[in-house]
């Protein structure tokens, strides 16, 4: 450990870490930078955890907290991981409250969402067939691009549970394309 260092910390800083720590000094321009270089990831994982037609009230949900948080930022991990579990909250807060409503609407009263035809739309709607930490596990690593264990960091889990969630993730979206194709093409069995 360097001198000087706390526990913890990491001394080693990638560069999304330093504009979040130059940010939490007081400057402006880092976090103009920081909000520029980590809003697609944080863009993907809230279109994707969150409901497609928020994503951007998601995101910017997501960044008002980090303002907030960017204070007491530690640098005890990388900045992004720490962003990205920010939004994460931000989507699973969102989806607790949207729950919340629907429960208190009476059962014949919520509006059914349409059925849209086109590549992108049928993405979502194989990823809405999953459970939320498959999916969760699947966008950080396939969709924002992180390693499995940044994803692990994101997702507060091991290395190794990011990796088979990953794993049954894809099985699960195999089986729901085949069962998708296969009613497409009216045959059963």
């Amino acid at each position: 450990m360097a001198p000087g260092s706390r526990p913890g910390r990491i001394d080693v800083v990638d560069r999304v870490t330093e504009l979040a720590l130059a940010a939490r000094d007081g400057n402006r321009h880092a976090l103009e930078e920081f909000v520029r270089v980590t809003q697609r990831s944080v863009w993907l994982l809230c279109r994707h955890l969150g409901d497609p037609d928020t994503v951007e009230d998601l995101v910017q949900d997501t960044y008002l907290r980090a303002l907030r948080s960017l204070p007491r930022f530690r640098n005890d991990g990388p900045a992004r991981a720490w962003l990205l579990r920010i939004a994460r909250n931000t989507c699973a807060d969102a989806t607790r409250s949207r729950i919340r409503r629907r429960r208190r609407m009476a059962e014949g009263e919520a509006p059914d969402t349409p059925v849209v035809s086109g590549s992108w739309e049928v993405v979502e709607d194989l990823l809405r067939g999953i459970s939320a930490e498959r999916r969760e596990a699947f966008v950080l690593t396939q969709f924002v691009g992180l390693s499995y264990a940044e994803a692990a960091a994101v997702a507060g889990c091991a290395v190794g549970t990011i990796r088979s969630r990953v794993s049954r993730a894809r099985e699960d979206l195999l089986a729901l394309l085949d069962d998708e194709t296969r009613g497409a093409t009216g045959s059963s069995g």
